[in-house]
């Protein structure tokens, strides 16, 4: 049995999931308050995922900036975040950025863009 406490809503419910010995695929989840509850527990069961924050470099002087925030429009699954990191700070944007500018679009066909979260200019 695994304990996870969902991140869904502020509740923050306790979750407990059990595998069936018998069927690995069918998961048993009790402490969930609401469906996304059992949602969640058996997205992070099988396939973990987490947005990613992270900083990249700016091109350009413009006082004492040298990175940018950003962060992916989407969850990226966990197994591929260390190098999606790698690609991120190997990355060079110019001036001027708003904040939602693409800064990697479709990162290696995931469908995973990562976005500027600041305005630059």
């Amino acid at each position: 049995m695994r304990n996870l406490t969902c991140i869904v809503c502020p509740i923050g419910c306790s979750l407990d999931v059990e595998e069936d010995p018998a069927a690995p695929d069918n998961l048993s989840v009790t402490g969930n308050r609401c469906p996304r509850g059992e949602i969640y527990a058996q997205e992070e069961i099988r396939s973990p995922k987490r947005v990613v924050t992270a900083t990249c470099r700016i091109k350009g002087e413009m006082g004492s900036v040298r990175r940018i925030p950003v962060k992916t429009a989407s969850p990226c699954p966990r197994e591929k975040i260390s190098a999606l990191l790698q690609d991120i700070y190997k990355t060079t944007v110019s001036f001027p950025v708003k904040a939602g500018d693409v800064v990697i679009a479709d990162w290696k066909g995931e469908g995973i863009d990562v976005v500027a979260t600041r305005t630059f200019c």
